[in-house]
This record gives C-alpha cells, structure tokens and sequence, in this order.
C-alpha cells in the first residue's frame, strides 16, 4: 500500500489553494492540473468537500474511485485517505504549534519592522491562534478582514497610529509567516 509523503500532501494543499485564490481560471485550472498530476504520480487523486465546518481538501488512493465515485467496498484502510481543511476552523489539537507559529511571526515583525507593526502582528497572532487555530499564513480573506474591521478596534486597543497601518501590519504579518494575502 502506497502511503502519501508528507511534503506531497502540504504540496497538494498549497496548489489547491492557489487555484481557490487565482482570479484567472486559466491560472486555478493549472495550478490543479499541478496537483493532480502530483497526486497521479503516487496513484491519489483529489477532491474538495463542502461541510458545515468549511471546505475540505481530500486526497485519497484511485483504486477506491470508479467512474468519478468513491466505492466502500474498494475501501480497505481508510487511514490511507488525506483530509486537510481549507476554510473555517483549523485542527484544534494543533493549537500550541500553531500558537509558537504564530508568536514567532508577531516577533520578527516586530524585531524587522517596529513596535507599532510589531503590536498589531502581536493581536494578528492571538487572534489567528485563538478564534481559528490556524496560522497566519493560512488566514483567508474574510478572516482577515474581520480581523481589521471588528476583532482589532474592539480588542488590541490600538493607538492611533496602529489603527491608521492595520492593513500594512496585516500585510507585513502575511509576508513574513510565507503567506501571501489572498484576493478577497
């Protein structure tokens, strides 16, 4: 039985979710044609599921798929399968590496470009690590806008200063966690 290596599953993630952000549909088809290709080559195939807890991407063996369905009784270890969520919340049981993550990128932004960036990467991080446990990296469009717009002004009482540079502090805080803001 063929197992999934680890960097093939956060490859497959990080297409799946430049093809999500992509404007052009051109651009998204290719970065799934990367991913599939990808998946092919260790004889997985991809899907993303809509749940009430956001998007799922699922990566499992086609040997369980016939003409475009999965079939149970082709299931033998369902361990085999891949889930990674893509929207909503992140794995809870993960929240302590997401915090340190998270803190880590709140530090360097404050040590590269000042308190003032460095407070609001600070209230980024919290927020990130405590209403999604996800990092910052993986925040999307609508997570950080409501950062901005209610979490920031209600919650990390920020000085005139850091209310007039939330965006760029965002951006800053993005860019350093190797993330890269998504198009809303």
């Amino acid at each position: 039985m063929t197992e999934l290596p680890a960097d093939v599953i956060e490859e497959a993630e990080r297409l799946t979710r430049l093809a999500r952000e992509a404007v052009d549909e051109d651009e998204a088809a290719a970065y799934r044609a990367d991913r599939d290709d990808l998946l092919a080559a260790h004889d997985y195939t991809a899907r993303v599921r809509e749940d009430d807890t956001g998007d799922v991407l699922v990566c499992h063996p086609e040997e369980w798929v016939a003409d475009g369905v999965i079939h149970p009784d082709r299931v033998e270890d369902i361990d085999r399968g891949v889930e990674r969520q893509l929207s909503g919340t992140g794995d809870p049981d993960e929240w302590d590496d997401v915090a340190d993550a998270n803190e880590t990128i709140a530090e360097t932004v404050a040590e590269e470009h000042g308190p003032v960036h460095g407070a609001t990467a600070r209230a980024l991080a919290d927020f990130m690590s405590n209403h999604y446990a996800k990092r910052i990296a993986d925040a999307t469009p609508a997570e950080l806008d409501e950062f901005e717009t209610e979490y920031f002004p209600r919650n990390a009482w920020p000085s005139e200063e850091q209310r007039s540079l939330v965006g760029e502090s965002v951006q800053i805080a993005v860019e350093e966690s190797d993330g890269r803001r998504p198009e809303p």
